[in-house]
């Protein structure tokens, strides 16, 4: 019997749709917000939770079961040394599902999953603003500028543009060609 034996079928194969899970967790490890359909972000957030309180532990045995997970090194040390130790002090919930609407194509609900602990960076100076920084913090100089000559604009010439080779896409003929006297 089936008793509440109840998963996402996304219309899927088994193989295509556990691909389409784990990619959406990786995304989302690596990102940390992402943009999708809502059945496709109910189905990702139970893979996403259990991982969490794996690497909460910080375990070898717990590395070692979210590398049969994940199946990438550098997932895994992203899990357990930057993400795993923001959410030390909850016990779970550590993603949200945010509700944005309908799909225009195909009128699908979209949301955005996120983690609940995002990592904050200081916002970034605006262009204007790192030009006064380092102009602040470099000491006075004078500043010369090189004297260009003045050519009359009949010397100014357009650059010459360089015409790509004409390979065989891209080179492809030397990786197929054959050695004659290989055999």
């Amino acid at each position: 019997m089936r008793h509440r034996n109840k998963r996402f079928q996304l219309n899927r194969s088994t193989s295509w749709r556990k691909a389409t899970l784990l990619s959406l967790v990786k995304s989302l490890l690596i990102y940390e917000s992402i943009k999708t359909t809502k059945v496709r972000a109910f189905a990702a957030q139970p893979i996403v939770e259990r991982l969490i309180s794996k690497a909460k532990a910080n375990t070898l045995a717990a590395k070692r079961q979210a590398y049969k997970i994940l199946g990438s090194h550098k997932l895994v040390n992203l899990l357990f040394n930057d993400i795993a130790p923001r959410f030390n002090s909850r016990i779970g919930g550590y993603t949200r599902v945010l509700n944005l609407g309908n799909r225009r194509g195909d009128d699908a609900s979209l949301v955005i999953l996120e983690l609940t602990e995002i990592k904050k960076e200081p916002p970034k100076p605006k262009k204007e603003e790192k030009i006064k920084a380092e102009e602040e913090k470099k000491p006075e100089k004078i500043k010369e500028r090189p004297i260009e000559e003045k050519r009359p604009l009949e010397e100014k010439r357009p650059p010459i543009v360089k015409k790509p080779s004409k390979n065989f896409l891209g080179g492809l003929r030397k990786i197929f060609k054959k050695e004659r006297d290989s055999l």
